[in-house]
């Protein structure tokens, strides 16, 4: 079995596939195997899947769903097939820093008080690096109630710990605010994660591309919130936090475009 397991959806992504995958074929560290699951593509991401699987037999196995199930769904079948002692999480159009794996193992491998590890990510598009997320180093329940604590695509999580808490939550409410679930759940175990301070990840993302997320997604994160502040025991008071998304997703564009971009450039 490998040491690790790389579980990644993949939706329409056959301009950027090859180059996300090139990205894991380089680490420096090498003991892992690829899980790809095509969640309903129209364009040749399920072919070039499968061209990679041919040319690495031995380290890419390809899965299809039958039709579109969204990310938590995609990513729990993924994790079925996932026999590595880590699972390090992974999208179809972004790339990983070369010493990722190499790091990542060597921190939960040393840190076995830790469920969970992560990094910031630097964004980028076609007109190059534009902006990094800033990490807490080691959350704790309370932060949640503030937003989510650790970007998901760079995560490298004990395999253990994802079969504990019976994977991800497949709700249409939950639909992208799985990993702010998924977090929630551990901590609500026992679990805690940690955030290396050196971004090992880049995100494929459009400077304004958050600006467009639909409000229907701002009340996910309400909902989300609220059941973090239940099952993690927070007190009364942090509900109301549970507002902020509605409220940001009503602020006039311009306005939370600023805001966004000040946040980024911290």
């Amino acid at each position: 079995m490998p040491k690790i397991s790389v579980a990644m959806g993949i939706f329409n992504v056959e301009e950027t596939l090859g180059e996300a995958l090139d990205s894991l074929l380089n680490q420096t560290y090498q003991d892992f195997d690829i899980v790809l699951c095509d969640d309903g593509s129209s364009d040749k991401s399920l072919q070039i899947a499968k061209e990679y699987q041919n040319r690495f037999p031995n380290r890419i196995i390809v899965l299809q769903n039958e039709k579109n199930m969204g990310l938590n769904y995609t990513l729990n079948h993924c994790l079925e097939h996932c026999s590595g002692e880590y699972v390090a999480r992974m999208d179809g159009d972004d790339l990983c820093d070369e010493t990722r794996f190499e790091k990542q193992v060597a921190f939960l491998d040393f840190h076995p008080e830790y469920a969970f590890v992560s990094s910031p990510m630097k964004y980028f598009d076609e007109n190059g690096y534009w902006g990094e997320s800033h990490e807490i180093e080691c959350p704790v329940a309370m932060d949640f109630i503030y937003g989510i604590p650790f970007s998901h695509a760079p995560v490298m999580v004990r395999k253990e710990v994802y079969d504990a808490v019976g994977g991800y939550s497949v709700d249409e409410k939950l639909l992208r605010v799985e990993d702010y679930n998924l977090y929630m759940k551990m901590y609500a175990k026992g679990y805690k994660g940690y955030n290396l301070q050196e971004p090992l990840y880049s995100m494929r993302d459009g400077r304004d591309a958050i600006s467009r997320r639909k409000f229907k997604f701002r009340l996910n994160e309400a909902y989300a919130k609220r059941l973090a502040v239940k099952e993690l025991g927070l007190p009364k008071w942090a509900y109301i936090y549970s507002f902020r998304p509605i409220i940001v997703g009503l602020l006039p564009l311009p306005i939370y475009k600023f805001l966004h971009k000040k946040r980024m450039s911290k």
